[in-house]
């Protein structure tokens, strides 16, 4: 990381709610050609969330704790506050002296944006604010939230007006939370009716309507750009009796995660 920083753009896309083995199904039967096609080997790798909600998950993540290999460690983190005796802080690793990523990567030179899409970027109360205040410039309105089925074209239409305007010599880190995944999602499913709520099923269609997508975000990335693309959590569809999220179980707790660079 210490190579990427100053000279790589950064994007990292949160597909908040998304489930690994949603995620990993879909690849492996073609639903998400555009993901697969970036990804190494085209798979997703499988990680463990640092929180099993959105702000806590996000709160980390944005402190350098990215989702953790679901393999035995210690794992060497990509980016890392200064920490004494951080195990996972390594000569890779990308340090900062500030208290969260978009501040130290600031402090680089970069400019940082956040693209909302689920309640806690809402900015419509103190907590909505927390998450985007860590941002120089933040972007949420209704069209970006979990109602509108078309919140992903509406996100990528406010980052291209991000990127139109940047100067040229100036670098950017742009977090880019996606929305669809999260309920409700069952508009995505063809056929499917309100009252037939979320499920398994709608939950891989609102993936494979974020991958017809996300090519369109990948182009307006000023190249070389170092992307991060993983899920916060997951969410349970009625295994074991669970609905939702913010709850230890395996469907939560394990994400789908990749990295790659744009050239």
């Amino acid at each position: 990381m210490n190579a990427v920083i100053g000279s790589h753009d950064v994007l990292l896309v949160t597909l908040d709610t998304l489930r690994y083995d949603v995620a990993a199904e879909q690849a492996a039967t073609g639903g998400t050609p555009t993901l697969s096609g970036l990804l190494p080997g085209g798979r997703w790798e499988r990680r463990h969330t640092p929180g099993s909600f959105t702000y806590a998950a996000h709160m980390a993540m944005l402190a350098g704790f990215l989702p953790t290999p679901a393999s035995p460690g210690p794992h060497p983190r990509l980016f890392a506050g200064s920490f004494p005796g951080s195990e996972t802080t390594t000569g890779g690793t990308w340090t900062f002296d500030t208290a969260d990523l978009p501040s130290g990567l600031a402090a680089a030179g970069y400019h940082t944006v956040c693209v909302g899409g689920v309640g806690f970027f809402n900015k419509l109360t103190p907590l909505g604010s927390a998450l985007p205040s860590l941002f120089a410039e933040s972007h949420w309105e209704p069209g970006f939230g979990v109602a509108d089925p078309a919140s992903l074209p509406n996100q990528i239409d406010r980052v291209a007006e991000v990127t139109a305007r940047l100067p040229a010599a100036r670098r950017l880190f742009l977090l880019l939370n996606v929305a669809s995944l999260h309920q409700p999602n069952w508009f995505y499913l063809d056929g499917a009716q309100p009252a037939d709520g979320d499920t398994r099923e709608s939950h891989a269609a609102a993936l494979r309507h974020v991958d017809a997508h996300l090519g369109r975000l990948f182009a307006l990335m000023r190249r070389p750009c170092l992307v991060i693309v993983c899920s916060d959590h997951g969410t349970a569809y009625g295994e074991d009796g669970h609905s939702g999220h913010r709850i230890g179980h395996e469907v939560v707790w394990t994400v789908p995660y990749g990295e790659f660079v744009l050239s």
